[in-house]
């Protein structure tokens, strides 16, 4: 994870935001009295808060890594949303 100080943000703060977000990487934002802040995009913010969501509920937690198991094996059902069920 790059780190920058805020005076390098503050001057070059679309190129920072634009590095951020195509790079899919954090920038953490050092300043002067210690209390550093991390910039991310939306979309990894966003992915971060589901995440968080999942891992609250045990049973959905539990029930992502049955699927991710039974993936691994080959016991999946392949769905065509295209398909309409009568």
């Amino acid at each position: 994870m790059l780190a920058i100080t805020a005076r390098n943000v503050i001057q070059n703060f679309d190129q920072t935001c634009d590095n951020v977000v195509q790079n899919y990487e954090p920038v953490i934002i050092t300043r002067d009295n210690d209390k550093n802040v991390v910039l991310i995009s939306q979309t990894e913010y966003d992915n971060l808060l589901e995440n968080i969501y999942i891992r609250k509920s045990k049973t959905n937690y539990s029930r992502l890594f049955e699927s991710i198991e039974e993936a691994k094996t080959g016991n999946l059902t392949i769905l065509n949303p295209c398909e309409q069920n009568d």
